[in-house]
C-alpha cells in the first residue's frame, strides 16, 4: 500500500512537471529560430537550381560552415584539458550510492554486469535489477547469487552471497517505467543508472561518489562511455569509427558543461541525486530517450525554482557498452535516439532562444534545433555532389572538392588533437592509436557519418508517424568478456 501510494505521488509529480502534458507558451524568439531553421534549408537546396559553380553546392557549404562553427566551439572550451583535468578532493564522508539495472531478457550478460559492479571501489551500498518482465533465464542467474524470485511488483529480500544485491520483479513495461518503480524503493543519496550491457570500469563508481560529494548543486552526471562490438570483421569496423565518434561526443558534452548547457547524459551510464529525480516526477514512459528528457526537465525545474543545479560528465567515470555490430542494428539504434531527441526538443521548444534558461536557452538549444536538421543537410549535400559528377558538370566538382579537403585537415587537426585532450582527461588510451585515428577522419565523411544520418532520417520517420518501439540488440562484446574471464 505505502508503495501504491508512493507511486502515485511520483506519477502526480510528473504530470505537473512534464512539458509534454503541460505545454508553455512558444515565444517568438524560439519560433524564429525554428523558422530560420527549416527556410535556411529550403532556401539553400533551391540553389542547386539557380546558381552556378560551387554555390550549387550551397546546402553542403552551409553544412561544412556549421559543423565547423561547433568544431570551433568545442576546441575552444576543450583546451584546458591539455593540462589535465583535476579530480575532485575526496570528501570526509561519501554520500551513500544505489545502482539501478534495468533489465529485460537479460540473462546472457546479467552476470557480468553484477560482478563488475559487486568488484568496484566504493560498491554500492544497493544493487536493485530492475527485472522488466523477463521471460528468459534471468531467474537462473539471479539465483546464482542466492535471490530468492520475489511476486510480480515486488522485491525480494537482499542476495544470500551479494547483501547489496536485490531484485524487483516488474511486469513488461519498458525501461522508464522499470526504473521509475526501483527508485521508489532507494533511500540513497545518489542512484546511478547502469544498462544490463555496459560494463564499469574499476574505480568509476568512487569518482561519481567524490563528483557528487565535491559539489553540492550537481544533480546529473554522465559517465565516459567507450563501445565494444566484438571480435566479427563487422563488428571491429563499427567499434573503429563509434570509438572515434563516442570521443568527440564526450569532449562535446564537456565543452557545453563549461557553459551550464549540458543536456545530454548516457542513460548506460548516469547517476542523479535521488531527492531531484523524484522531485521533477522521474522519468517519463512516453519518451524514446528518457535519460535525454529527463535532463531537460532538471534544468528547467532548476531554472524554475531558482536554483543553482549542474549537470557534469565525470572524467574519471569510466564505462565500456555493447554497442551494435551490424548495419541493421546500428540504424535502428539510432532511429531510437534521434526520434527521441525530436520528441524531447519538441516538447520544449518553448526554451529554445529563451534568455530565462541562461546559456542553455540561448546558444544550447538554438544549436540543438539547428540539429534536427543537419542530417537532411548532409544526405542533400551528398545527393547534389552525386548528381553533378552524374552530369558531368566536372568544373564544378574541382572547387567544391577544394572545400571538402580544407573541411577534412580541419577535421585531422580536431580529431588528432583531442585524442590527446580525451586521454589527458579520462587516462583512457584504448583504441586511440593515431593510425587508425587519421583512417577513421579520412573514411568517415564518405561512409559512417551517412549511415549516422540515415539513421537520424529514419528517426525523423519514427517520430512523425509515432512508431518506434525498442528492439532487443544481440551482445556479442560481453559474450567475448564472458568467455575471456
Amino acid at each position: 500500500m505505502l508503495q501504491q501510494t508512493a507511486a502515485d505521488a511520483l506519477a502526480q509529480t510528473f504530470a505537473k512537471q512534464s512539458p509534454r502534458l503541460n505545454r508553455r507558451r512558444v515565444g517568438w524568439p524560439s519560433r524564429a529560430v525554428t523558422a530560420f531553421v527549416y527556410a535556411a534549408f529550403v532556401a539553400l537546396v533551391v540553389q542547386a537550381f539557380l546558381r552556378q559553380g560551387v554555390l550549387v553546392w550551397s546546402v553542403g557549404v552551409a553544412y561544412i560552415l556549421y559543423d565547423t562553427a561547433l568544431l570551433i566551439f568545442t576546441a575552444i572550451e576543450i583546451w584546458p584539458l591539455r593540462h589535465g583535468a583535476g579530480r575532485p578532493a575526496a570528501a570526509g564522508t561519501m554520500p551513500t550510492l544505489a545502482v539501478i539495472v534495468a533489465a529485460r531478457n537479460e540473462a546472457a550478460v546479467l552476470d557480468v554486469t553484477i560482478d563488475r559492479l559487486v568488484a568496484q571501489d566504493g560498491a554500492p551500498d544497493l544493487i536493485l535489477i530492475a527485472d522488466d518482465g523477463s521471460d528468459d533465464a534471468t531467474a537462473a542467474t539471479l539465483a546464482r547469487y542466492g535471490l530468492a524470485e520475489p511476486a510480480i511488483g515486488t522485491l525480494s529480500p537482499p542476495a544470500s552471497d551479494v547483501p547489496s544485491l536485490r531484485w524487483l520483479r516488474l511486469p513488461h513495461g519498458g525501461k522508464a517505467r522499470a526504473l521509475n518503480a526501483a527508485i521508489l524503493h532507494v533511500r540513497e543519496e545518489i542512484v546511478v543508472t547502469v544498462d544490463a550491457d555496459t560494463l564499469i570500469e574499476p574505480g568509476a563508481l568512487l569518482a561519481m561518489r567524490a563528483a557528487f560529494a565535491a559539489e553540492p548543486e550537481l544533480v546529473a552526471a554522465t559517465g565516459v562511455i567507450r563501445p565494444m562490438c566484438g571480435p566479427s570483421l563487422s563488428g571491429r569496423l563499427f567499434e573503429w569509427f563509434q570509438t572515434y565518434e563516442y570521443v568527440r561526443n564526450f569532449l562535446s558534452r564537456y565543452a557545453w558543461q563549461r557553459l551550464n548547457g549540458l543536456l545530454l547524459v548516457s542513460g548506460a551510464f548516469a547517476a542523479f541525486r535521488t531527492k531531484a529525480v523524484i522531485e521533477v516526477g522521474g522519468f517519463d514512459p512516453d519518451c524514446l530517450v528518457e535519460d535525454y528528457e529527463l535532463i531537460h526537465r532538471l534544468h528547467r525545474f532548476a531554472h524554475d525554482g531558482g536554483r543553482g543545479w549542474r549537470v557534469r560528465v565525470v572524467g574519471g567515470a569510466l564505462a565500456a557498452t555493447d554497442a551494435p555490430v551490424t548495419l541493421p542494428a546500428f540504424l535502428r539504434q539510432r532511429r531510437r535516439w534521434f526520434g527521441g531527441f525530436l520528441q524531447t526538443q519538441h516538447w520544449n521548444r518553448d526554451m529554445v532562444a529563451n534568455r530565462r534558461f541562461g546559456k542553455l536557452g540561448t546558444a544550447m538549444l538554438p544549436v540543438k534545433a539547428a540539429d534536427t536538421v543537419q542530417p537532411v543537410f548532409g544526405l542533400t549535400a551528398f545527393a547534389i555532389l552525386i548528381a553533378v559528377l552524374v552530369s558531368g558538370r566536372f568544373q564544378i566538382v574541382l572547387p567544391i572538392l577544394i572545400v571538402m579537403a580544407v573541411k577534412i585537415v580541419i577535421d585531422l587537426t580536431f580529431h588528432l588533437t583531442s585524442l590527446h585532450l580525451y586521454s589527458r582527461w579520462t587516462g583512457q588510451t584504448k583504441g586511440l592509436r593515431l593510425g587508425p585515428a587519421l583512417a577513421a577522419a579520412l573514411l568517415e565523411p564518405f561512409s559512417f557519418q551517412l549511415f549516422r544520418h540515415w539513421g537520424a532520417i529514419l528517426g525523423w520517420k519514427a517520430f512523425l508517424t509515432g512508431r518506434e518501439t525498442w528492439a532487443r540488440q544481440s551482445r556479442t562484446a560481453i559474450a567475448e568478456v564472458k568467455r575471456d574471464a
